[in-house]
C-alpha cells in the first residue's frame, strides 16, 4: 500500500493502452493461434469460449462489485461487515471463488480516494469485477499508478483537488481490494439497482468515481 500527498510530473506515456484495442499483444496472439488450432482439432468450441468470456464481462461483473457497493451505500450494517470483513460480507451476496477468495474493500472519502493496482502481474477480483480491462494489465499502468498516481488518474480523466490524498493498493495472489467509491450527493430514496447502475468498474479500481444520479444533475 502506497500514500501519496503531492502530485508529480509525468511524461506523455499513457496508461490506458488504448493503442493496443485494434491489433493483437504478443501474447494475445499467441492465445489466439492456441484457440485456432485447438479448435481446428475439435478440442474446444468457439462458442463455449465467447459465452464464457460474455459471463465474466457482462454478467458476472462489474454487476456483481456494482452490487456490493450498492448495498453498502444503502445498509450501514452491511457496510461494516465490509469494513471488518470484506471476504464474507460479499460472499453473503453470493459472489465468491475465482480469484475472489480474499477480499478487502477500501472506502473512498473527501479526504482519501482509493487506487488499485497489481504491480507485479495483473490479480484482480474476477468475483465482482469480471475480466481485468487490457490497461489494468499494462506495464505502463502497474508500474506509473505508483510512482505518480495523480497523473496516471489525470489520463483517464479523473482531476482528484489537490488536497485529497490518494492511496494505492497493490493487490496480490493472496489479497485483492475493491473501491467502495463516494455515494454521489441526490441519492437519498433511490433502491438499490438503481444505485448499482451509478457504479462502474473503473469507480470499483479506483479509476474513476461514481456516476451522479440524473435527478442531481
Amino acid at each position: 500500500m502506497h500514500d501519496h500527498d503531492d502530485d508529480h510530473a509525468h511524461g506523455d506515456e499513457h496508461a490506458h493502452g488504448h493503442d493496443h484495442d485494434n491489433h493483437y499483444s504478443d501474447m494475445q496472439a499467441r492465445v489466439k493461434a492456441l484457440e485456432t488450432l485447438l479448435t481446428e482439432k475439435g478440442l474446444i468450441d468457439p462458442a463455449a469460449i465467447d459465452a464464457i468470456v460474455d459471463t465474466y464481462e457482462t454478467k458476472v461483473g462489474p454487476r456483481n462489485g456494482a452490487h456490493v457497493v450498492a448495498r453498502a451505500w444503502s445498509d450501514a450494517d452491511f457496510a461494516d461487515w465490509l469494513k471488518r470483513d470484506a471476504t464474507a460480507a460479499i460472499s453473503s451476496l453470493g459472489y465468491t471463488g475465482r480469484q475472489g477468495e480474499h477480499m478487502r474493500a477500501v472506502f473512498n472519502t473527501a479526504e482519501t480516494h482509493n487506487l488499485v493496482v497489481c504491480t507485479l502481474c495483473s490479480c484482480y477480483p474476477w468475483s465482482v469485477l469480471g475480466l481485468p480491462p487490457v490497461w489494468y494489465k499494462a506495464p505502463a499502468y502497474r508500474s506509473r499508478a505508483v510512482i505518480d498516481p495523480r497523473g496516471v488518474l489525470a489520463e483517464f480523466g479523473l482531476m482528484l483537488p489537490e488536497n485529497q490524498k490518494i492511496r494505492v493498493w497493490d493487490s496480490t495472489a493472496e489479497l485483492r481490494y475493491l473501491v467502495i467509491p463516494e455515494r454521489p450527493e441526490g441519492t437519498e430514496g433511490m433502491d438499490e439497482q438503481s444505485l448499482a447502475d451509478l457504479v462502474s468498474r473503473d469507480a470499483m479500481i479506483g479509476t474513476a468515481v461514481a456516476r451522479k444520479s440524473e435527478s442531481a444533475t
